[in-house]
């Protein structure tokens, strides 16, 4: 009896296995017109699919894995910034000085904040994934994960293959369909890539000239100002007015702002106050230059690392206040609690996703200044039960 059972199961799941097959293979088919309005050739389109007969396993279940989300931004830094990551980029620096210096020459993006991107995408080449980037956004789209964004992604893909700049064995990358050594999504490659040695291809995958000048691409139209630096770390003087959280380098300087190795911020450029450990941690002025980096990731713990790696990168030590690690912090449903609460008095106005990020940042400051409080715009749990208690 149990073994029919057995076998009764298991010709259920093969049948609900073939099932979910053709109901994949009829969601590609389904592209074609898509495709087609795009410019794909039939032959450009079939061969994309020649391989991917089901959704991938693997991607689908990172699509269910939670992690804890809200990872302390100096652990983060700590894995961003390594040793052993800022001796690499130094040998990279000087492995590839002359091609650093064209693309720097030709883009104005220094070449350790090049570097710097380099290394925390693909750590300088070495991990730029092995994911079929058509069955890995199939997957998702099909999956309705995001649906839209990640069938318009495949599209690209498919876009970029019909350019014959990489063919469908070597368009890979990562389970989100981010591909080679820039992590670019293929509506960001047909963007920014860029054919830097000349031999016809804007290869992200193999050439690191061609990765190296497409970073400089994409953070020039995300907004990069030349000579302007993406911050700086710095000390305030006792008493500091944290209210005043914007201004030019020369207003910090008069107010009594150095850097944190006692030397003098730079003399021109806007900046903002940032203090991602709050007032106990370590303080940075930040330009529309770490912007161009948020633009890349989102994270403000993404951009801090790649700041701080590009200086490390240049010869620049390491940040030397310490970091408030023992302080009690938000998890996400605080966070997403804090938005909440902010958003009910209008301070608020972003997503309801229990992520840090400026949006939060100017509403915490908002918050704190009519509240009378320091305004350092960090969000802590002292600061929820303050908004919980307050008055409307």
């Amino acid at each position: 009896m149990r073994r029919s059972l057995l076998a009764a199961l298991g010709l259920a799941l093969a049948l609900t296995g073939a099932a979910a097959q053709d109901g994949f293979r009829t969601w590609i088919e389904g592209l074609w017109p898509l495709a087609q309005a795009r410019g794909v050739s039939r032959a450009t389109f079939d061969a994309a699919f020649r391989e991917v007969t089901a959704p991938d396993p693997a991607v689908l279940a990172r699509i269910r894995r939670q992690g804890e989300f809200g990872r302390p931004i100096w652990d983060y830094l700590a894995g961003a910034v390594s040793p052993g990551r800022v001796a690499r980029g130094k040998a990279e620096a000087a492995r590839r000085a002359d091609v650093l210096a064209a693309i720097e020459a030709r883009s104005s993006v220094p070449a350790p904040v090049l570097l710097a991107v380099w290394g925390m995408e693909s750590d300088f080449g070495t991990g730029t994934g092995t994911v079929s980037t058509v069955r890995a956004l199939a997957t998702l789209a099909q999956a309705g994960h995001r649906s839209d964004l990640f069938r318009d992604e495949l599209l690209a893909a498919l876009e970029i293959l019909e350019h014959h700049d990489v063919g469908p064995e070597g368009l890979r990358g990562s389970w989100a369909g981010a591909m080679g050594q820039t992590q670019f999504l293929p509506s960001v490659y047909l963007r920014t890539a860029v054919d830097f040695d000349g031999d016809g291809r804007r290869d992200i995958w193999t050439s690191a000239p061609d990765a190296l000048a497409s970073i400089a691409s994409f953070l020039r139209q995300a907004g990069w100002q030349p000579g302007l630096p993406w911050g700086v770390a710095v000390r305030l003087p006792d008493g500091f007015d944290l209210a005043r959280y914007r201004g030019s380098f020369a207003e910090f300087s008069a107010r009594g702002v150095r850097r944190a190795d006692g030397t003098a911020l730079p003399a021109q450029g806007e900046a903002s106050l940032f203090l991602p450990g709050g007032r106990s941690g370590p303080a940075f002025l930040i330009t529309d230059n770490f912007e161009a980096f948020r633009a890349y990731n989102t994270s403000d713990a993404y951009a801090l690392a790649v700041g701080h790696l590009a200086d490390r990168i240049a010869g620049g030590a390491p940040l030397s206040a310490p970091w408030p690690v023992a302080a009690p912090r938000l998890d996400q449903a605080g966070l997403r609690a804090l938005q909440q609460g902010l958003a009910a008095r209008s301070l608020y106005a972003g997503p309801l996703d229990g992520r840090a990020g400026p949006k939060l940042r100017e509403a915490v400051r908002r918050y704190q200044i009519a509240a009378g409080l320091p305004a350092d715009g960090y969000a802590t749990p002292a600061l929820l039960e303050h908004l919980r208690h307050a008055s409307p």
